[in-house]
């Protein structure tokens, strides 16, 4: 009766009637699939604005003590190695980033960096953090996890990776548009 079975779904499969899932879509969580479809949209849009600032206004910022155009962007970046950390994927560590001393990242924020590079290094972050999302199945994000001190599920915290990655490309909108730079898409 298997080798029947086999026959038959060998069969179908040539003739190209049922495709089977790859490992990944069927082993990724419904609602985290969901979540990278719109974190491609972000990192599109966060690389094109990175390009998009000129070299000279990397160093501004709207006021004294909000970060400037460089520290956001790679305030993103150093997120999208934080955040699955969280999750249990270790941080790349050409990174130099530690979790248990946050001054890393603050110290991987202020570095100076020429478009090209904050491009390039939000690429890599961005491929990392969907890497990530992509091994999380329906079982895993019901984990309960530490969230900064608070209880969360994976699946809250994936949810607040989305969102935080939106609050800052709005802010990054803002800082272009106050420097005279329209984000290419809107043109």
């Amino acid at each position: 009766m298997r080798q029947a079975f086999a026959h038959v779904v060998g069969a179908l499969l040539l003739a190209g009637s049922v495709s089977l899932p790859t490992v990944a879509q069927a082993q990724t969580a419904p609602v985290v699939a969901d979540l990278i479809k719109d974190v491609d949209g972000v990192q599109q849009k966060l690389v094109a604005l990175a390009k998009a600032m000129p070299a000279d206004k990397y160093t501004w910022r709207p006021a004294a003590g909000a970060r400037s155009v460089s520290e956001v962007l790679l305030h993103v970046s150093s997120d999208n190695y934080l955040m699955p950390a969280l999750a249990g994927t270790a941080m790349p560590p050409a990174t130099k980033l530690d979790m248990k001393d946050f001054k890393t990242f603050g110290a991987y924020e202020k570095r100076a960096v020429t478009p090209a590079e904050a491009a390039a290094d939000l690429e890599t972050s961005f491929a990392h953090l969907k890497a990530a999302m992509q091994k999380q199945t329906a079982a895993d994000v019901t984990t309960q996890i530490d969230m900064f001190g608070q209880k969360s599920t994976k699946q809250a915290m994936w949810i607040s990776t989305t969102t935080h990655l939106h609050e800052h490309l709005g802010q990054l909108i803002a800082y272009a548009r106050s420097n005279g730079v329209t984000p290419p898409w809107s043109k």
